[in-house]
């Protein structure tokens, strides 16, 4: 990310003066105060519907997909047709008054007293689209061509447990890396509590732009980077790429497991094994452990239009939301207390959600280790007609309780594959918050 220097110096939308001898009480930003201009998480939808020509009502989506596509003609052929880039081009910060305005509070609050999380995931999807666009805004046109949709979740690490109701928060980012094709998107959220921004959160996303009607790829403005630092940013997205590339020829959907891997399962395998019989089917539960059958909670969403995205398909936010709510649940369940998250890792949009589909959700406990419980939920739809089930998505989240949690147990091969997979990411995430 670029120091927050740069980016206030990037953005702009400029905030209007205020006296420092105005300061407000705990929660309330003095650069939230009334009438300054920067740009509120809750408008940031609507600017998209505008740099799209997006319909508000859904009795009007087909027309505005059929104006969409006359837009195909100013696509460009190549990247190198595109003017590049910077950094300071995308930059953008958006606040999300919560102390300064009360009556934003109850869309976010939770019985905890706290912030729905999901809620911030929906932000954070929101703004990382908007980056985006700002990046390959051409000001000659009223409406971009590009359909620009998340692809993945790369990471979003959590620097605080806690996020207040009823104090004022802040999101910075721009634009990291770019392809041919798809961007990289960084952003920052912090809070502001006793007087001072604290760090909330910080956040990778990977977005693919494609032409108007969402059918093929579609070429977009190359990054230049601009100082050392700057540098520095654009090497490390592309040392993400290469990371990415590598976990996914790596994955065990497509390789078998390592041979320390290996020796992992079969030693589960033979703690569960009833020594009082010479079978391999006998198996008994180790102590204080937990059959993986059993550490399970499924959902299902029918998708309305009300959570439609500006491209008339289900929000990929909205999935966040729905996803991260029932691996909570799933993970409050198992531990038998409140958890709070760590980390979310490795978010893939598989295919779009159309509306009107039904949405399956399927959480599993697949790893825990001390007082962490790792989850991934599988979502898919359901086609009534065909009865045909298609995945849309996978979740990885990593969650902290307050006590030590049982160990969960594989019975089956593919129950042994998810605790490895849940292992790969947990362990991911520990070495990455050192």
């Amino acid at each position: 990310m670029l120091s927050p220097r740069v980016l206030k110096s990037a953005s702009s939308l400029m905030c209007r003066g205020f006296s420092m001898g105005q300061m407000c009480r705990q929660g309330k930003a003095p650069d939230m105060a009334e009438g300054n201009t920067f740009l509120l998480v809750s408008n940031v939808r609507n600017r998209l519907r505008e740099i799209v020509g997006a319909s508000t009502n859904w009795k009007d989506h087909k027309q505005a997909l059929t104006e969409r596509a006359s837009l195909s003609q100013y696509l460009a052929q190549s990247q190198d047709e595109l003017p590049a880039k910077t950094m300071k081009d995308s930059a953008i910060e958006a606040h999300l008054p919560l102390g300064t305005q009360p009556g934003l509070r109850e869309k976010y609050l939770n019985y905890h007293n706290s912030v729905r999380f999901g809620r911030i995931l929906e932000d954070l999807d929101s703004l990382a689209v908007l980056i985006c666009y700002s990046h390959t805004w051409n000001k000659e046109l009223t409406r971009s061509p590009l359909s620009i949709v998340t692809a993945l979740v790369d990471k979003i690490d959590m620097r605080k447990n806690i996020i207040y109701p009823d104090c004022d928060i802040k999101f910075t980012g721009h634009v990291t890396w770019v392809g041919k094709t798809s961007i990289e998107a960084k952003m920052h959220m912090s809070q502001y509590h006793n007087g001072a921004y604290t760090d909330v959160l910080d956040a990778t996303f990977v977005m693919v732009a494609r032409d108007p009607e969402n059918k093929r790829a579609a070429f977009i403005n190359p990054l230049i980077p601009e100082g050392p630092e700057e540098e520095a940013i654009f090497q490390q997205g592309e040392i993400n790429k290469k990371r990415r590339v590598e976990l996914s020829t790596a994955s065990l959907l497509k390789v078998a497991p390592t041979a320390e891997e290996r020796t992992l399962v079969h030693n589960l395998f033979l703690n569960t094994l009833d020594t009082r019989t010479v079978s391999f089917r006998s198996r008994i539960l180790p102590p204080n452990s937990l059959w993986m059958e059993d550490a399970k909670m499924k959902g299902l969403e029918i998708c309305h239009p009300q959570e439609r995205n500006i491209f008339n398909r289900i929000f990929g936010g909205f999935l966040m939301r729905k996803a991260y709510e029932l691996g909570w649940a799933n993970a409050c369940a198992f531990a038998g207390c409140r958890p709070t998250l760590v980390a979310v890792d490795d978010i893939l949009f598989r295919k779009p959600v159309e509306i009107g589909s039904l949405l399956l959700l399927s959480s599993q406990v697949c790893y825990t280790e001390g007082m962490h419980v790792q989850v991934r939920v599988h979502t898919e739809v359901l086609d009534p007609l065909t009865r045909q089930h298609s995945t849309t998505n996978v979740f990885h989240f990593t969650f902290h309780v307050e006590k030590e949690v049982p160990s969960v147990v594989p019975q089956s091969y593919g129950e042994s594959m998810l605790y490895l997979d849940g292992k790969r990411h947990f362990d991911e995430t520990m070495r990455t918050q050192i």
